[in-house]
């Protein structure tokens, strides 16, 4: 009986080892893929200037960057955002520093070397006046004489960048411009109303009090994301988040994030 026994167990245990072996084997793979899969997850660096609510700033994000964080979390890429000064921004993206503007809007200069992406958004850009003055927009026509602060580096659209009827007064930020139409060195900006206003309550909700927004706009742009030719893996980036917003379109995450900042 005792010899049995002891001829038993030594089957049982060769039994055990050949069966549990390979199944521990199987599942320390498993897992040790599953560490190479997250650790060879793309991270791609996403590149834009403060512009709320589409960029409010590096730790809160914004609608932008939610929207392009969730796309690309479909196709398996992480990002990280570097907020900038739009002409470095651009700059940086152009040149392949960084791989995605996330709040672009196109334009034929841009174009030859900003690889475009589906649009996400619109913006609706109209000037900006000092309170009580009696300026109405009603084509480039009526801007003629007039000194516009703009911003280095902007899209404003072809007609508006080529016109010589005005003049356009450059500098690095919309609250710059702001200070210079109530100073009276500018008869006018412009801006996309949401983003305006947004800064401006945010900044200071007293400067509402003291500027118009004309009834009329200059242009309706869509809003882009977009990747430089120079970049080598431009193509595979705006094909990867083309997919995936058409994913968080489909899945409702799109929408939530539009809700979540006051849109639809």
């Amino acid at each position: 009986m005792s010899a049995h026994r002891t001829l038993g167990g030594a089957i049982r245990k060769c039994f055990l080892r050949s069966v549990l072996f390979p199944m521990a084997l199987v599942g320390a793979i498993s897992i040790l893929a599953g560490q190479s899969v997250s650790a060879q997850t793309t991270i791609l660096t996403i590149a834009g200037d403060p512009w709320p609510p589409y960029i409010i700033g590096a730790t809160r994000g914004g609608l932008a960057v939610d929207v392009v964080r969730a796309a690309l979390k479909q196709e398996g890429y992480g990002v990280e955002l570097e907020v900038l000064p739009w002409a470095r921004a651009e700059q940086g993206v152009k040149t392949g520093v960084y791989d995605l503007l996330v709040d672009v809007w196109r334009t034929r200069e841009r174009s030859v070397y900003l690889d475009f992406g589906t649009p996400y958004a619109m913006n609706t850009v109209k000037f900006i006046k000092r309170k009580g003055d009696p300026f109405e927009y009603h084509g480039l026509e009526s801007l003629k004489g007039k000194s516009i602060g703009t911003i280095r580096g902007y899209g404003y659209g072809d007609a508006f960048l080529a016109s010589d009827l005005f003049l356009r007064d450059e500098s690095p930020s919309f609250m710059s411009n702001i200070q210079k139409l109530l100073q009276g060195r500018v008869d006018l900006t412009l801006e996309d109303e949401l983003v305006a206003r947004t800064m401006l309550k945010e900044s200071d909700p007293n400067l509402l009090d003291l500027i118009e927004f004309t009834r009329e706009s200059l242009s309706q742009n869509a809003l882009y994301v977009a990747s430089g030719f120079a970049n080598p893996r431009h193509e595979k980036i705006i094909s990867a988040y083309n997919r995936g917003l058409a994913a968080i379109k489909a899945n409702g995450t799109f929408d939530r994030i539009m809700e979540k900042y006051g849109l639809r």
